[in-house]
Formats: C-alpha cells, sequence, structure tokens
C-alpha cells in the first residue's frame, strides 16, 4: 500500500444526481477482515445517489476472500437485482456482508459481477487514505469518508426521503 491516492475532494452527499451514476475511482480502495487484506483495487468503481454516501464496487479479481452465497436478494429501481454473499477468511466468516449485481440496467453495466461490502462487517475500509465509517441503518451500503458533508439517509427518519 505504497502508492499514494489522490485525495478525495469535499462533497456533498445533497449534491449527488438522481437517477444516481456510476463512475471510475481514483483512489485506491482496500479492505481488510481477520487482519487480512482481502480487497486492493485501483480499478474500482462508485455510484452515486441524492442523500447516500458512495457505494464502492470492485472487480471481482481484485477480491481474495472467499465468497459464500448468502440467502436473500434485494431489488433496486436503478440497478435491477442484487445477490448477496458471506465473506471468508481463514475461519472467520462475516454474514451477508458483499453483494453485486449480476444484471445490472445499462446505465450501470460497468459494475456487473464487481463486489461492493458493508464497511460495518469489514474490520477496516479505506478509500485512498480515509478510513471508512459505515452508512447508518442495516441495509445501505454506503462509505462514509471524512470529506462527505450532509446528511445521508440511512439513521431512523431517513429512509423514505
Amino acid at each position: 500500500m505504497s502508492e499514494v491516492s489522490p485525495p478525495l475532494p469535499v462533497e456533498n452527499v445533497q449534491s449527488y444526481p438522481r437517477p444516481p451514476v456510476v463512475e471510475a475511482v481514483p483512489q485506491r480502495i482496500c479492505v481488510f477482515l481477520a487482519d487480512t487484506l482481502i480487497v486492493d483495487s485501483t480499478r474500482a468503481y462508485r455510484v452515486l445517489e441524492t442523500h447516500h454516501p458512495p457505494t464502492y464496487y470492485i472487480p471481482p479479481d481484485d477480491v481474495t476472500c472467499e465468497l459464500l452465497p448468502a440467502a436473500g436478494r434485494s431489488f433496486c429501481e436503478w440497478k435491477g437485482f442484487a445477490r448477496y454473499f458471506d465473506v471468508r477468511v481463514g475461519g472467520l466468516t462475516s454474514k451477508r456482508a458483499a453483494w453485486c449485481y449480476d444484471d445490472p440496467s445499462h446505465t450501470f453495466s460497468v459494475i456487473r459481477h464487481h463486489l461492493a461490502f458493508y464497511a460495518d462487517k469489514m474490520d477496516r475500509c479505506l478509500v485512498g487514505e480515509m478510513t471508512v465509517d459505515a452508512q447508518a441503518g442495516d441495509f445501505y451500503g454506503g462509505w462514509i469518508t471524512a470529506n462527505l458533508k450532509g446528511m445521508p439517509k440511512g439513521a431512523p427518519g431517513t429512509e423514505h426521503w
């Protein structure tokens, strides 16, 4: 992890678009579980949507943990159906800790099969040099970094924004 990533610009989650957009991430993305680096990517994408911190999607070739299919799926009006995974490293399994879209809508086709991780189910996630905090709530998987301003949805009372 010696490469230096470009700094994250100040952004306001209220300024993100609706419908959402997907864009390439110039920063290095790292994820740790069980004291193991399981994601190391300079080829990630992020999805930006009003009132949400960015959700990061990593190419499967940049993920080195075991992914076990988990029960259930969800539907996003923009991206389509998501399936979920338990994430296993050594003897540790983090339940329903990652997801992907196998057949996203055309607008989001670049994230097909890319994996997103719930930050609160990992030991540590980094965007460039910044440590990630998890988006509040038990559904959304956005990553909050210190450069973000505004109020992201997810906490009680924000579900229907």
